[in-house]
């Protein structure tokens, strides 16, 4: 395995606006557990330490966080790619001179060709309105920049059952609306936090048989022949986050280290379970730590047989309770379970 991380994803705040069904890291559900900017700086500078070929700083909202763009600016100065994600809800023109200089990559999460269906997912009316003024801001941005502008926007959509019928639509009407879009990404939602709940993974999951279109060629062709030439559309089952055994013997995973909000590093992006603090411990050793976890005995025991997206939410809650302190399992115990709710 890697001596270090290939990616690493910085929470930098479960601070949100919205309230999604899938939330991997209930945000806007719970503190907000976010540094200063003394603390932020100490973090950013532990992960240059480390390496990575690229840090994505995602949430909750990021732009929410007096001092992200600092700590971002750390990152990107010492060479290493850097990627945002957000709702769109609060980004204005005023902060596109600070993201594009210091981000490659600006992500705008969309999950819906329609208001109806993006913010039933989403938790929060507005929030498709809000998303859209987002990326007219960053396609006027692009517009005025250099045609050879070092940085890209696009949508990602996390693809649940309620809205992959609406993919078409989102390739074929919404994305032809900004003409400086330069990528579509479209991953399925994994059992992670909100989305492991029994009533969630039974209904908005993707069956295993959409799951398998997202692997298709023919079936990704198609969403291609949709979307301007220009936009690079890409799609996967995420299973590169499962860490099976038999993924980790052929080098089928995503070498990453998930970062929460205070500086805790997590062993496995999308379980609960820590294994130290940036803050406090070497960020190698944490690294080393975080791989050992990945062939824990109740990890293999529970993931060995996880095929399907229902086995793979099972093995999902079977980790978070195992590794998850206290204070997780009394969060997890909180958690209201899932109803899904009709489309109108």
């Amino acid at each position: 395995m890697r001596s270090r991380p290939s990616v690493v994803v910085w929470d930098i705040t479960y601070a949100c606006p919205l309230r999604c069904s899938h939330c991997y890291s209930e945000s806007g559900r719970r503190p907000k557990r976010q540094l200063d900017r003394g603390d932020l700086e100490r973090v950013a500078d532990a992960i240059v330490s480390l390496g990575p070929e690229e840090v994505a700083m995602a949430g909750g909202e990021p732009l929410l966080v007096p001092g992200m763009l600092d700590a971002a600016a750390r990152i990107a100065d010492a060479g290493i790619a850097l990627s945002v994600y957000t709702s769109g809800w609060t980004l204005r023109a005023s902060h596109i001179p600070a993201l594009v200089r210091n981000f490659s990559r600006i992500h705008v999460s969309i999950d819906g060709a329609t208001a109806l269906v993006h913010d039933r997912i989403r938790g929060r009316a507005g929030s498709f309105e809000r998303a859209e003024k987002a990326l007219a801001v960053l396609d006027e941005a692009a517009r005025c920049a250099e045609e050879t502008a070092p940085w890209r926007f696009g949508i990602d959509w996390v693809a649940v059952r309620s809205n992959f019928e609406q993919l078409e639509r989102m390739c074929s009407e919404f994305v032809p609306r900004f003409p400086h879009l330069a990528f579509l990404h479209v991953g399925a939602a994994v059992p992670s936090g909100l989305a492991s709940r029994p009533g969630f993974a039974a209904s908005e999951l993707l069956s295993d048989a959409q799951e398998r279109l997202l692997s298709d060629p023919g079936f990704r062709g198609r969403l291609r022949d949709l979307v301007p030439a220009s936009v690079r559309l890409s799609t996967t089952d995420n299973r590169v986050l499962q860490m099976r055994p038999d993924q980790i013997e052929r080098g089928a995973v995503m070498a990453g280290m998930q970062i929460e909000p205070d500086g805790a590093v997590r062993a496995m992006p999308i379980y609960e379970g820590t294994v130290g603090s940036l803050l406090t411990d070497d960020p190698a050793e944490l690294w080393r730590r975080a791989v050992a976890r990945w062939s824990h005995p109740v990890v293999t025991r529970a993931l060995s047989g996880a095929y399907t997206m229902q086995a793979w939410a099972q093995a999902a809650r079977r980790i978070d309770r195992h590794f998850g302190s206290q204070e997780v399992r009394d969060r997890i115990d909180r958690r209201p379970d899932f109803t899904a709710r009709p489309a109108s």
